[in-house]
């Protein structure tokens, strides 16, 4: 072993280059979720790890405790005790060389991921100046993952934590950062938000190559299908490159446009979510979706999968999952109809069925038809932070608006009951005159007066069928905790259908006293009848 003193040595030229490398390789070093202004979660046992020279002595020092391990095949990992919240602390890695970091807090510590509405940044939402110059929390930190797409998973993010700061927020992700503040506000602890998202993505480029490969529909319909598609990509760009390079050689201009390839499976979760494992969290929220409303039927185990993914490679159990359904888009429909973006909806209610600690909240009132990035981030965010309470937290009130739990059929009429009824069902009254011009259609996002109560508007967005399965408008009135619907075209119902639809108008919230905000109710149907987004052999059935 070359004595650490070498390093500072007057040497030759070409030896200062070699003892350079020698002493980077030397030096301990931290993976870079681990810097000043971070994180820590409380209350389970918190992993630290990076890398040092074989067999090297690495010291982790926390609050007066040390934990130490021997560093194998270039990496190590300690975890410490379960953590108290509060700080700021120092935190210190010794080996050869030392590390401090400093301004360390001990919290809750939540993922931000999905497509380009977690992406959305604060500085685009709806009116976010006021918020963004306020924005000075010294309890929420931010941590930005970037952009990386790779063929295998990656062990290190370039990035840092940030304290909450008008420059630091306007970039962040708006549904992320009015999560955190929510969650701060109410909890009273430090919060840290780690935000990984890219839009566009579906949600199978999120999910580990041997999870997709081991599972024979996903391989043949994602994997493979991903693979021939590639093929005929660089065929075509072959092609393409022949074109431009006998253009060049005529001297004519070449306008063509390179061939692409779409999103490959597994490459953001290999640079945007592999670098992040085992780093300890609470849980993850999550708005994706819209990139996968065509395969709606498949994502309802696609989803579920994923979320399996990410819990057996964090290792820390079932930790909250928490996701937003989609919000209304395009044009409304005069009549009942199919809609993928409906399926897709059910598929993510469907996960919070089969799965322990998984939500879904419904943001029907936040939607606009002819914008799939609606601008209020603001509610969205702090009905995530409200389903964490009640989820993650287990704290005992209304945290999501009504959802379907059954229904009876009673001659012409069909009586459905409900979860989450709150202090009661009420029809909301439209706002669309308060919304800025071109932002929103009538009926889909609703108002509300704190101080004179709930509007008991007449429902909207129910519809009935008889066995000829052909949906018809119903009328729906409120009963009690239950809703009856029905309709005289509809002599013998079988099925009830609410806002089912693209871009629904419907309008059924509960009540949470007169000083919280009402939730809408999420979407559902009462049959099960095949989906327009399913494989054709069942959609035959």
């Amino acid at each position: 072993m070359i004595p650490r003193l070498l390093c500072i040595r007057r040497v030759s030229s070409t030896a200062v280059l070699l003892l350079a490398a020698f002493c980077a390789q030397a030096d301990v070093k931290l993976n870079n979720l681990f810097t000043d202004h971070m994180v820590l979660q409380r209350d389970i046992a918190v992993p630290v790890w990076g890398w040092a020279d074989e067999g090297e002595k690495v010291t982790v020092e926390f609050r007066g405790k040390k934990v130490s391990t021997t560093a194998k095949n270039g990496k190590w990992m300690v975890k410490l005790g379960k953590l108290k919240a509060g700080g700021p602390d120092e935190l210190k890695v010794t080996g050869k060389n030392t590390i401090t970091l400093t301004d360390v807090l001990v919290g809750e510590v939540w993922l931000a991921s999905g497509q380009s509405n977690m992406e959305w940044p604060m500085r685009a939402s709806y009116q976010p100046f006021g918020d963004i110059l306020a924005a000075n929390n010294p309890k929420l930190r931010l941590f930005t993952v970037p952009k990386l797409k790779a063929n295998e998973p990656v062990d290190n993010v370039q990035s840092s934590w940030k304290e909450t700061s008008p420059s630091s927020v306007s970039n962040f992700s708006a549904v992320a950062y009015y999560f955190g503040m929510k969650l701060q506000k109410d909890l009273g602890v430090p919060v840290g938000m780690i935000h990984t998202s890219w839009g566009g993505s579906p949600a199978e480029v999120w999910m580990r190559d041997g999870v997709l490969s081991e599972n024979s529909e996903y391989k043949r319909d994602i994997v493979d299908a991903f693979a021939a598609q590639l093929q005929k990509v660089e065929e075509a760009v072959a092609q393409w490159e022949k074109e431009r390079d006998q253009a060049k050689a005529d001297g004519k201009t070449f306008t063509k446009r390179k061939p692409g390839v779409g999103w490959k499976p597994s490459e953001l979760y290999n640079g945007m979510i592999a670098p992040l494992v085992p780093y300890a969290i609470k849980g993850a929220i999550w708005y994706q979706g819209e990139s996968n409303a065509g395969r709606a039927h498949q994502y309802r185990t696609l989803f579920v999968d994923m979320v399996k993914n990410w819990r057996n490679d964090w290792n820390q159990g079932d930790f909250a999952f928490l996701q937003v359904q989609l919000a209304p888009f395009m044009p409304v429909k005069d009549e009942p109809a199919e809609s993928n973006w409906a399926e897709l909806r059910e598929a993510q209610i469907h996960a919070t069925k089969v799965l322990p600690k998984v939500g879904a909240v419904s943001i029907l009132d936040y939607g606009d038809p002819k914008d799939i990035h609606p601008v209020w981030k603001r509610p969205v965010g702090e009905r995530l932070a409200l389903a964490a309470r009640g989820i993650a937290y287990g704290e005992k009130f209304t945290w999501s608006g009504p959802q379907y739990r059954s229904g009876k059929i009673d001659g012409d009429k069909v009586t459905l009951s409900f979860d989450f009824v709150g202090e009661g069902l009420f029809g909301a009254a439209s706002r669309a005159d308060k919304v800025p011009p071109g932002k929103q259609g009538d009926g889909i996002v609703l108002n509300y007066n704190l101080k004179k109560g709930w509007v008991n508007a007449p429902l909207t967005g129910f519809a009935i069928a008889g066995e000829d399965r052909k949906f018809v408008w119903a009328k729906a009135e409120i009963v009690g905790d239950k809703i009856v619907v029905s309709s005289p075209s509809v002599a013998n119902p079988v099925a009830v259908r609410y806002a089912w639809a693209d871009c629904p108008v419907a309008n059924l919230f509960c009540a949470r006293g007169m000083n919280e905000e009402p939730l809408p109710a999420s979407p559902f149907r009462t049959d099960n009848w095949p989906m327009i987004t399913a494989p054709k052999t069942e959609a035959k059935k």
